[in-house]
């Protein structure tokens, strides 16, 4: 009886044990499920948070030694231009990329451009980050005049070079998310807009060198020569707003 009741009690315990271990990863499994379904990274993961603590901690002015009309308040960068300035104020990261994911929110005011960019280069003799980094394209698809000038141009587009088949922007004034994959080890580059993939390219050789060639930034000396750089978020003149800023690095 002794040895039954003891086989009896071991079976209660495995029984239980395994009770609370489907329980853990069935909690760990909607944990995932609701980062899929949000787009934000799972806690503990290789994703890097760009909007935390202060702005100073992961960003910096493109050329510029100070930050002046960004601001970062609860994990959202906001800018807006000052009245009689006479230099645009680009956020370049603090660290370069190569291949990675980048998540983010973005909002545009009404009528308004911005934009993001990968790997750009800063440079004292370059005005602008636009000159090296090529650009995923932030706007008023409606209201702004490069709404007009093709869906190249268009939201969500590689600016000026690849156009997103369908409009998968939402009015002003709400957010966006968007993703841009970089691999050079594939080749491939990609943007999904509101959980609809909208672009894809090739990010170096023949392919990538055919899409400038027939671009506006064909004659330009050192667009899209890097692999690596920084992310930057395009001061345009316009309100715009970005939050929930994540990266991660591919290996």
């Amino acid at each position: 009886m002794k040895k039954l009741g003891l086989v009896l009690l071991a079976a209660a315990v495995t029984t239980i044990s395994c009770k609370n271990s489907e329980s853990e990863n069935s909690e760990k499994s909607n944990e995932n499920k609701e980062n899929v379904v949000t787009g934000k990274p799972a806690p503990n993961s290789d994703w890097n948070d760009l909007t935390t603590g202060d702005i100073n901690d992961h960003w910096k002015g493109y050329n510029r030694d100070s930050i002046t009309q960004w601001t970062l308040n609860d994990g959202t960068l906001h800018f807006v231009p000052k009245e009689g300035r006479n230099q645009s104020e680009n956020l370049i990261t603090k660290n370069s990329y190569t291949d990675f994911e980048l998540s983010m929110e973005w909002k545009i005011s009404e009528g308004g451009n911005s934009g993001f960019m990968w790997a750009v280069v800063e440079d004292k003799d370059l005005g602008e980050p636009y000159l090296t980094g090529p650009e995923i394209q932030v706007l008023d698809n409606e209201k702004h005049p490069d709404g007009k000038n093709g869906p190249n141009r268009h939201a969500g587009a590689l600016y000026d070079m690849v156009a997103p088949p369908e409009n998968a922007t939402k009015p002003v004034g709400e957010w966006n998310s968007v993703v841009l994959k970089i691999d050079h080890k594939t080749n491939e580059g990609s943007v999904t807009q509101n959980g609809i993939k909208i672009v894809e390219f090739p990010v170096e050789g023949e392919g990538w060198e055919e899409l400038v060639k027939n671009s506006k930034f064909a004659d330009w000396d050192r667009f899209g020569k890097s692999k690596s750089g920084h992310i930057a978020l395009q001061d345009h003149g316009h309100e715009v707003w970005f939050r929930n800023i994540t990266i991660k690095e591919l290996n």
